[in-house]
């Protein structure tokens, strides 16, 4: 927590909770981008054009804050990369398996008062905070 920023924080969950109803609004989707994705690949022609939309906007706000202030991407992991390949390989299938992701569930889901997405969060953070302490605990961070 030593780098948390609670006004930038605010600000970026006001901004994914904005996107979330603007786009519950205008096409009556919701914003989990694990289904966005899949869908995005699969979708009939008529439901791909928002999708991509949708996923090249996520990659290119980051670009475009990385032009006015680069410093704010600086991001390091501890650890390696076929750690961080598998460990991406199961929060894909953990995605299958939940229906959904932490966007998906996380944001929209519980907002929409769904029963199956307050334990799907549950579910998340409560593997989150074990997973932290057991690596703790063996010395991994």
């Amino acid at each position: 927590m030593e780098n948390f920023t609670p006004i930038s924080a605010a600000l970026g969950g006001a901004m994914i909770g904005l996107s979330a109803v603007w786009l519950m609004a205008s096409a009556g989707r919701i914003a989990g981008i694990s289904g966005i994705l899949g869908g995005a690949l699969k979708a009939p022609k008529t439901d791909k054009l928002w999708r991509w939309t949708f996923l090249l906007g996520l990659g290119l706000g980051p670009l475009l804050v990385g032009l006015f202030k680069p410093s704010t991407l600086q991001v390091s992991f501890p650890t390696t990369g076929p750690l961080l390949i598998v460990a991406a390989v199961l929060v894909g299938i953990g995605t299958q398996l939940g229906n959904g992701c932490t966007s998906g569930h996380g944001v929209c889901g519980n907002a929409r008062l769904s029963i199956r997405s307050l334990i799907a969060t549950l579910t998340f953070m409560v593997t989150g905070v074990l997973t932290v302490f057991i690596l703790r605990l063996a010395g991994g961070l």
